[in-house]
């Protein structure tokens, strides 16, 4: 499938980090996801239920991320790719985590990709 439905610049709260003082505050990580989709029913019907509803997309990374208290921005990615290929039946799914760390002057990123295997 060619087609690709994008969220960029999406920020989520979420308490994350390997260090103690990680560990007492929320933290702003930054996520753009891309996804397979056929938007090609969407588009001749113009119709949002025809379409991959990237609001819904956003509140689920919100709530996978804000309920998780993970320690590593790979096991956030991890798990948001999970729930976003089981809830909304994705065949392919990026996702890329952004940790702006401003104390240490960088912004920790990483990106995987994850399809459906046949089987399973």
């Amino acid at each position: 499938m060619a087609d690709t439905v994008s969220i960029t610049d999406l920020r989520a709260r979420a308490v994350i980090g390997v260090y103690d003082w990680e560990r007492e505050a929320e933290q702003s990580l930054v996520f753009r996801i891309d996804m397979a989709a056929d938007v090609a029913k969407a588009a001749a019907s113009d119709d949002i239920a025809d379409a991959l509803d990237y609001a819904a997309v956003a509140a689920t990374v919100r709530a996978v991320v804000g309920d998780g208290r993970f320690r590593l921005i790979e096991t956030a990615a991890e798990r948001v790719a999970e729930r976003l290929i089981t809830d909304y039946g994705l065949s392919w799914v990026r996702v890329t985590v952004a940790k702006p760390l401003p104390s240490e002057g960088y912004t920790a990123t990483i990106t995987i990709e994850r399809p459906i295997l046949p089987n399973g």
